[in-house]
């Protein structure tokens, strides 16, 4: 290797922190925010970044700003801006025309809302008219996921990718892309987008799959606890001859005596006290529960001596939910929102611990009987998303209003230059907490802190990439892979791996890696580096292989039963087609030499 091309012990150091980083985010057994500030605590350690360069990232504008965008599209989702929307998406019966209007919807919106917000708006109608017209939920879940990320890459606030992709341009010496520079691109590929999944992803999407909702409305089926008492017909019958199966059509998984999990529970006489676990349709636990006169051991325990009225909601834990890995005792469901869990529902595994005992994943569902009173507050807690409830309570249509205008204005003052980013978001942040779009708590507990905390730890990475000479070194051997092929195939080359790097790591820390490669990656074409930035920001916005490079992808992933492979049939294809048509498109709104 020539001397001009070896590499410092600092380079191979960043090497080594890239490739552990790419493997956790990967494996999701350790959270993104906690992945970034390893990286950040590495790079320190090592010497690599100063202190100085290790906290520039908490102060970049790309973090502000997709800070402040959290809180205007938190004043737009709980203003209830979305609700008129959603009620007329409500009245649509066939499947096909529902997951045609909800792209239309969903697209437009995704250019300004948070796309997690959007999808957890309209997740709880799709699955509601796919019970009531018994439609796999499959059919439709995965392209409203899809249509919220082609929506997001149309502007440059739409998605924390473009801003971060813009932020770390400008670093370069790039100058700044405006709010709308992306439309007529991201337009064009959502158009192309939504026509692929109406002609041809539709058919690659199963058409039956487990997570169907039932006739009873229930996501699955549910695990409780039943306490037998001294009235029950069961006492002293051995479970196999109560032939619960056959009978009722819930099935014992195990029988609790005190603090003792009996052994063949099916040869067990059952007595006053005893706990049985039963799995099954919730309208078959509850007749079973009746016609045995067993108690529901939660409720038992959580007995409320008033006559509130309470409210039956299903809450599936979302994607990066506080709840995750936690147990239902330390949730403090019922001092915050007098909820008691009744039952839980896990795809793909049947549980076999107590309720109290049992560890929560991301796409559990939980069945709680809520007091009507916390439902409002239930409703704006991020860690659940409220799968069904009897009752939907609406937001003023005046906040509405003045949510939507705010929003507006942050947009135009953005978009014709009055305000920077920034400073706009901001204002508009504060505009709507003035106004009483959220309350004062809601700003802090409806922020995805993990985000911001991410941005701030994981952009110093890129400027170690640079500082130890990374990105030349990789974009030599890159180039030497291009050959004397032209700007057109090192901007093919940029586009694919930031895809591939996206669907491994996720959009943001796949934006920081690249960046710096593909303007280095430009300057050896003799090229501008805009159009190479835009193909970094486009790949990253649009992860469509797997279930979990965007967070959408992981909420359906769990609402719908998909299996990962359903992700790769038809999201591979659609990354193709985006590839394809951005190889057309870049170089034509942005000139290799302008």
């Amino acid at each position: 290797m020539p001397r001009s091309a070896r590499m410092s012990w600092q380079a191979w150091a960043t090497v080594a922190i890239i490739i552990g980083a790419m493997a956790l985010f990967a494996s999701e057994k350790v959270r993104i925010d906690l992945v970034a500030l390893l990286v950040l605590a590495a790079l320190v350690v090592l010497r690599i970044v100063t202190p100085e360069e290790a906290l520039s990232g908490f102060s970049n504008e790309a973090t502000v700003t997709v800070a402040a965008m959290f809180a205007l599209s938190l004043g737009i989702e709980r203003s209830g801006a979305l609700e008129p929307l959603t009620r007329l998406l409500m009245r649509i019966r066939k499947p096909w025309l529902l997951t045609f209007a909800m792209m239309l919807a969903i697209a437009p919106l995704g250019a300004f809302v948070k796309n997690i917000a959007l999808v957890a708006t309209f997740l709880p109608l799709a699955l509601r008219v796919c019970q009531r017209t018994g439609t796999s939920p499959a059919r439709v879940l995965m392209p409203m996921a899809y249509a919220a990320q082609m929506g997001g890459v149309c502007t440059l606030i739409g998605t924390s990718s473009n801003l971060l992709a813009d932020s770390l341009a400008q670093k370069h010496g790039l100058p700044p892309f405006g709010v709308f520079e992306f439309t007529k691109m991201g337009a064009l590929l959502a158009v192309a987008g939504m026509a692929y999944l109406m002609l041809i992803g539709r058919r690659l999407l199963p058409k039956q799959i487990d997570a169907a909702l039932p006739e009873g409305g229930e996501v699955g089926k549910y695990v409780t606890e039943l306490v037998v008492g001294e009235d029950s017909p069961l006492v002293g019958t051995r479970i196999a001859d109560a032939q619960l199966g056959d009978k009722y059509g819930v099935y014992p998984l195990e029988l609790l005596r005190g603090e003792r999990r009996m052994w063949s529970p099916r040869e067990q006489q059952l007595a006053v006290g005893d706990v049985l676990l039963v799995r099954g349709d919730w309208d078959k636990i509850e007749d079973f529960q009746r016609r045995t006169r067993l108690r529901n051991a939660p409720e038992q325990h959580y007995a409320r001596e008033d006559d509130r009225s309470r409210v039956l909601a299903e809450l599936m834990v979302a994607p990066g939910s506080p709840a995750e890995g936690r147990r239902l005792s330390e949730l403090g469901l019922d001092w915050r929102y007098r909820a008691t869990v009744l039952a839980v529902h896990r795809r793909g595994q049947v549980l076999r611990d107590k309720l109290s005992n049992t560890d929560l994943a991301v796409g559990d569902v939980l069945l709680a009987l809520v007091d009507e009173g916390g439902m409002p507050k239930l409703r704006t807690d991020d860690a659940f998303i409220v799968l069904s409830e009897r009752d939907d309570a609406r937001g003023s249509m005046r906040k509405a209003w003045v949510a939507a205008a705010i929003m507006v204005a942050v947009v135009v003052a953005s978009g014709l230059h009055w305000l920077p980013i920034p400073i706009a978001a901001l204002c508009g942040a504060t505009a709507m907490a003035l106004t009483g779009c959220f309350g004062r708590k809601d700003i802090y507990e409806g922020m995805d802190w993990k985000i911001i905390i991410l941005l701030g730890a994981i952009l110093p990475l890129g400027l170690a990439i640079e500082k130890t000479g990374l990105s030349t070194v990789v974009v030599a051997g890159a180039m030497g892979l291009v050959g004397n092929h032209g700007p057109l195939a090192a901007l093919l080359m940029v586009y694919l791996l930031t895809a591939l790097l996206t669907e491994l790591m996720g959009h943001n820390p796949s934006v920081v890696l690249m960046v710096s490669i593909a303007v280095t990656v430009a300057h050896a074409a003799h090229a501008d580096p805009r159009p190479f930035v835009v193909a970094v920001a486009f790949a990253a916005a649009t992860s469509f292989a797997t279930p979990v490079g965007y967070p959408t992808n992981t909420m359906v992933y769990y609402a719908g039963g998909y299996r990962f492979t359903d992700f790769m049939k038809v999201g591979i294809p659609l990354i193709m087609l985006f590839c394809a048509l951005s190889m057309w498109l870049i170089p034509q709104l942005w000139p290799f030499h302008p």
